[in-house]
């Protein structure tokens, strides 16, 4: 079968960051897993960051954490799924990835392609889905429904730092079709900006200026911050923004930021990973199922939209090379997506 690898670390405008192979056919689905056959893949900055770092030392790595495609086999133990149902997903880190005609994935990450998007706007939201539903609903415990209690943790606004990337592009659709917070996003330009709006950010703040200045000038509180990138940067400010046992809740690294900063509110640090389930094998593991189908249910009837940013062509090395340098720069609004081989 056709597959898009890398076998060493390489910046991406190296000539073999990434490289067309050919791979064997993965094996009949045993247990829990599919067999799909991949339509569309997304780039997401864990791809890239992979690439970056983690060496297979010379081993043909396939990376790819969201896809749609069709089902064409199933193991003895599936129960969810049948042959020929078309799915969307997001993987596992820990085994092979989408970039390849053919993958193996266990149906309890997988959730039923939402009827009304094509392949291709379908691989653009599982991994940022799943990771957005697990930091606002699972790890921050943010209360779904229209109206907030009188609470001061339970009632006033979420800061959504990088609101126009791939998960701050699904946080603010979740937030303000799911809850009733105030749904503030952060972006830098005109056109990420105006992104955040049309996805639903009741405001925009520019995260290039004064954070703090902006937010005070709102008058809102801030029980919930969600920051999507750059956290170390935005720290303090983030600290100083918090309510009063508010949570922050992220899903990039905290570098050298002080952690200490929220002790004085009683804040809440949560973290979000949305392998942890799939990797560790959780009880509680098709929850991620759970929420890829209430997800597709939510597109269907039109409270959700697709985050697909921009198309960068068909599924090979060359494709998947310029997606992944679109993702290092930092500046993609939505989700690099690829389609057919």
């Amino acid at each position: 079968m056709k597959a898009i690898a890398y076998t060493h670390c390489h910046p991406i405008d190296h000539p073999e960051a990434l490289q067309d192979i050919t791979l064997p056919e993965p094996p009949a689905p045993r247990g829990h897993d599919l067999l799909i056959e991949v339509r569309a893949v997304a780039v997401n900055p864990v791809d890239t960051k992979i690439r970056r770092n983690a060496d297979p030392a010379g081993e043909p790595r396939v990376l790819g954490f969201d896809a749609a495609g069709v089902v064409r086999a199933v193991g003895p133990e599936v129960r969810l799924f049948h042959k020929g149902q078309e799915v969307f997903y997001a993987g596992s880190i820990d085994r092979a990835g989408s970039n390849a005609e053919l993958q193996l994935v266990d149906e309890r990450i997988v959730g039923p392609k939402p009827r009304s998007l094509s392949f291709a706007e379908a691989a653009a939201l599982p991994l940022t889905a799943i990771t957005a539903w697990e930091v606002l609903f699972d790890r921050m415990g943010i209360a779904r429904g229209k109206a907030p209690s009188l609470g001061a943790v339970d009632s006033g606004a979420l800061l959504i730092v990088g609101g126009a990337g791939g998960v701050g592009s699904i946080a603010i659709q979740l937030a303000r079709r799911l809850t009733g917070l105030t749904v503030v996003a952060t972006a830098s330009r005109p056109e990420t900006q105006a992104w955040c709006r049309e996805l639903g950010a009741h405001h925009v703040l520019d995260h290039s200026s004064d954070l703090v200045a902006q937010a005070k000038a709102l008058r809102v509180a801030f029980p919930y911050i969600l920051s999507t990138t750059e956290t170390p940067r935005h720290w303090n400010a983030l600290a100083e923004i918090l309510a009063p046992q508010g949570t922050i809740g992220l899903i990039d690294e905290l570098g050298g930021a002080d952690v200490q900063k929220l002790k004085p509110k009683a804040g809440r640090l949560a973290w979000e990973y949305m392998f942890a389930r799939p990797v560790f094998q959780t009880p509680d593991m098709i929850a991620q199922h759970r929420l890829l189908d209430e997800v597709s249910h939510l597109v269907d009837a039109g409270a959700l939209r697709t985050t697909l940013g921009e198309r960068f062509g068909r599924i090979d090395a060359g494709n998947l090379i310029r997606a992944h340098a679109a993702v290092e720069s930092g500046r993609m609004r939505g989700k690099a997506v690829l389609e057919g081989f």
